[in-house]
């Protein structure tokens, strides 16, 4: 209990249900006892597109936080019934209570606040109170109310005494048990809702051409995803795949909308729908055609539902993989025997998060209360917060499953504060290959970018179990994309890291074309001349199959070249990048239009210098064996390829290519199109990635467990 006897001398709140915010102490001169009783809101204001909100509700007294109850999901007339007990000595500090629409990801919206002046309470007397929420900025907008009961009680100073005690064993039991049941199914899915957004039909026209830009928002609890644009038609057809995860075993409302893409101005409402989940029957696919509300248009649609508990929280003491039997059980679950069933169940990886040491202090008191996410692609689990520390445990396992072996699993440190979102004090990125099992490892904590190191380091041990052959096949097909990504600021540095980056690539394409024309040139003649005997033999004897073999020579070059020591790994990987900082342009209002289509096609060029740049480093890492798992798949491929194309005659070869592709819409009228080889190269690392995912040694003035001893938080 770090600093527990310190805060008990401050007031307390003390959820009598058992799930409520940070739990503050009791007071030296504690005089009364507020019971209050949350029992509903009345029309509350619309913070989602959906026209619902996911409202929850805040109590403070002098400032401080005191009660934080559950979520209600997609309501606008929600049922708490919660209740709680609070500790005050000062009747003249009214009780201060907001109402906030939870937003997985963003900043929660602010829903109306009220206030509950205590003075005015009768004591022992139950009273009912309905408080009309306020927004002080709309005085006038109307925002709903809460209905809650309140009752004030005296309090002696022997049932204070009484209190405190009671107050320091609630203590203890909260902090054990804070991931309690309810916690936990708020983070754990229970199946994947596999989407496939085929095509819309008729859909309205928004533009002045008669034409429209759609694209389509999904919504499912807290996921979001939003497909491509495509541009000027009423028909569009988007042949996009992505999933979602189900955390209700019920089923779950899948709501769904359609835009317009405007370029520098807000875009259009199309339509929408919604989709019942529980409607649907399980490990079947649905083809589904949706109409959107005053026949603004269709969706076509293929969803799947697959029942599957895939991710875990527990406690060191249960641990799936210190067990021999369920390990054996698990690595028998992913042998090579078991290649081709469920080619999307690739393997599993479990994370211990421990401990942090040496944490920076995000508070006043020069202290944190620090808590862990854990991240791997859309799955998402949190551990509980550690009060008042710098060097916090957690002793938390999380298991998740893999469907991606190239998936980089981000861990992120976070101090908690109820006023506001929580601040950000460090983050690790491990690529699943690079984990080393059951080793545990000290990591040094990152800034946002993965660029620099911050204050302190965190303690992890992780095990990955996986079929290689599933996660080869895996690498052929687009991965999955995250539902929550920070969108595209306009940033100069940004934009200049980027061209350097094109610039570099382009400079090699240059300098090679030079090399090759200077041994035209003779500039050297024993290089001329080796290059024109080369030039000789290749041609006279050229034959496709030595296009991949070639490209096989150059990788078993490289690694050579890597196994002698000769170029390190990290060698042509540039070690530092810019922090970007955003530019803040100040125009008047008549052009704001300008100004946004301006930073539209910025951040175009923007973003496609970087596609460029991390095409090129991709190409080039492939072959420096940066993923040896990547180059030595590419090898297998390349020696398939070329024993293929020397038995079997090229044009049987094209024939069969050919008619592949001339019956595949035949064959599957909703196939997604994808180019494996542009897939295999997304797997790859850029250079940027390979500084992110570089592990920082710690400082070794002072070893961890020293600091540890000298500041014991």
């Amino acid at each position: 209990m770090n600093g527990n006897e310190e805060e008990l001398n401050k007031s307390v709140g003390i959820n009598a249900a058992g799930n409520g915010g940070t739990q503050p102490s009791l007071p030296t001169s504690a005089m009364y006892q507020l019971d209050i009783v949350l029992k509903k809101g009345n029309s509350l204001a619309i913070r989602d597109r959906g026209g619902t909100s996911d409202p929850y509700v805040k109590f403070k007294i002098a400032g401080k936080e005191v009660f934080r109850s559950k979520i209600i999901h997609k309501n606008l007339n929600p049922v708490w019934d919660e209740r709680v007990c609070l500790i005050v000595d000062n009747l003249q500090e009214p009780l201060y209570i907001k109402v906030f629409d939870y937003d997985f990801g963003l900043q929660d919206d602010f829903m109306g606040s009220a206030y509950l002046y205590l003075d005015s309470l009768e004591l022992q007397r139950s009273l009912d109170v309905q408080l009309d929420l306020q927004d002080p900025h709309c005085p006038d907008q109307d925002l709903g109310s809460l209905e809650l009961v309140v009752t004030l009680f005296p309090r002696s100073t022997e049932d204070r005494e009484a209190l405190r005690h009671a107050v320091r064993l609630i203590w203890q039991i909260y902090q054990n048990l804070r991931l309690s049941d309810l916690y936990r199914k708020s983070q754990l899915w229970r199946g994947i809702v596999s989407i496939r957004l085929i095509e819309g039909r008729n859909l309205i026209p928004m533009d002045q051409n008669g034409l429209s830009d759609p694209y389509v928002k999904f919504k499912l609890g807290p996921q979001k995803y939003k497909s491509k644009t495509i541009p000027k038609t009423l028909n569009p057809q988007w042949r996009e795949q992505f999933d979602l995860h189900l955390y209700d075993e019920e089923g779950g409302i899948l709501e769904i909308s359609v835009w317009d893409k405007d370029i520098g101005m807000r875009d259009d409402f199309i339509g929408q729908c919604q989709l019942d989940l529980s409607k649907l029957s399980r490990e079947k696919t649905h083809k589904l055609e949706l109409e959107l509300e005053e026949d603004k248009g269709m969706l076509v649609l293929l969803v799947t539902l697959t029942a599957t508990v895939a991710v875990s929280i527990s406690d060191l003491s249960v641990n799936l993989l210190d067990d021999p039997h369920e390990r054996q059980q698990i690595i028998k679950r992913y042998s090579p025997l078991r290649s081709f069933f469920n080619l999307k169940d690739v393997g599993m990886v479990q994370v211990k998060i421990l401990r942090a040491e040496g944490l920076m202090a995000a508070d006043v008191t020069g202290k944190s209360d620090p808590f862990c996410i854990a991240e791997l692609c859309n799955d998402r689990l949190q551990t509980h917060t550690v009060y008042k520390t710098l060097n916090p445990e957690w002793n938390k396992v999380f298991t998740f499953n893999v469907k991606d072996i190239h998936a980089v699993l981000e861990i992120t440190v976070y101090d908690e504060d109820r006023d506001r979102s929580a601040d950000f004090l460090g983050k690790v990125a491990i690529p699943l290959l690079n984990i080393r099992n059951s080793e545990q490892k000290a990591y040094v904590l990152k800034n946002k970018e993965l660029t620099r190191p911050t204050k302190g380091v965190i303690f992890l041990e992780a095990d990955v179990i996986f079929n290689a052959v599933k996660a080869s096949l895996r690498t052929f097909v687009p991965p999955e994309q995250k539902y929550i990504e920070e969108e595209a600021k306009v940033s100069k540095q940004m934009l200049q890291q980027n061209f350097n980056r094109v610039k570099r690539c382009v400079l090699f394409l240059i300098n090679t074309g030079s090399y090759i024309n200077s041994c035209f040139q003779w500039e050297s003649p024993r290089r001329s001349l080796c290059a024109f005997l080369i030039f000789v033999v290749v041609v006279w004897n050229f034959e496709i199959y030595m296009v991949p073999l070639s490209l096989l020579l150059l990788l078993t070059w490289n690694y050579f070249l890597l196994a002698s020591g000769k170029e390190p790994r990290e060698g042509s990987v540039v070690s530092v990048f810019m922090d970007c900082t955003y530019d803040k342009m100040n125009s008047k209002k008549g052009f704001l239009d300008k100004f946004y289509a301006v930073q539209d096609v910025i951040i175009t060029v923007q973003n496609a210098l970087d596609e460029v740049a991390c095409f090129g480093e991709r190409v080039k890492n492939t072959f420096n064996w940066s993923v040896p798992f990547l180059s030595w798949l590419a090898i297998t491929v390349l020696c398939a390829g070329a024993t293929l194309i020397y038995f079997i005659p090229l044009r049987f070869i094209v024939l069969v290519w050919g008619i592949n592709k001339f019956t595949k819409k035949l064959r599957d009228p909703y196939n997604i199109e994808n180019n494996e080889l542009l897939d295999f190269l997304s797997r790859v690392p850029s250079d940027i990635q390979l500084v992110q995912y570089k592990d920082l040694k710690a400082e070794t003035s002072q070893s961890p467990s020293k600091k540890r001893r000298n500041n014991p938080g």
